[in-house]
């Protein structure tokens, strides 16, 4: 399963994590040193959701953004209630 939203496409991004010794000049040190820069990679946020599309119910893999901006609507909540059985008195 890919990590990739269906809606925006969001998906999984390749960077870079800096490592630094030293001390930031405006503590009184002579500043930050950068000593090694390290490829990671920065993951999607990516939720499995049941979402209405074109009428149907279907299950997508969809970004956090994307479901509190309001891009996809969720289905109604169910209101079943079990049929009451009636007793039968002899």
């Amino acid at each position: 399963m890919p990590r990739v939203c269906a809606i925006t496409g969001r998906k999984t991004s390749a960077g870079r994590k800096y490592s630094r010794r030293g001390k930031a000049k405006y503590l009184g040190g002579v500043g930050k040193k950068v000593t090694s820069k390290t490829k990671r990679t920065f993951k999607a946020n990516i939720q499995k959701v049941r979402a209405v599309i074109d009428g149907k119910v279907v299950r997508i893999n969809v970004s956090a953004k994307a479901i509190r901006s309001g891009l996809i609507t969720k289905p109604p909540k169910r209101d079943y209630t079990p049929p009451v059985e009636e007793e039968a008195t002899e």
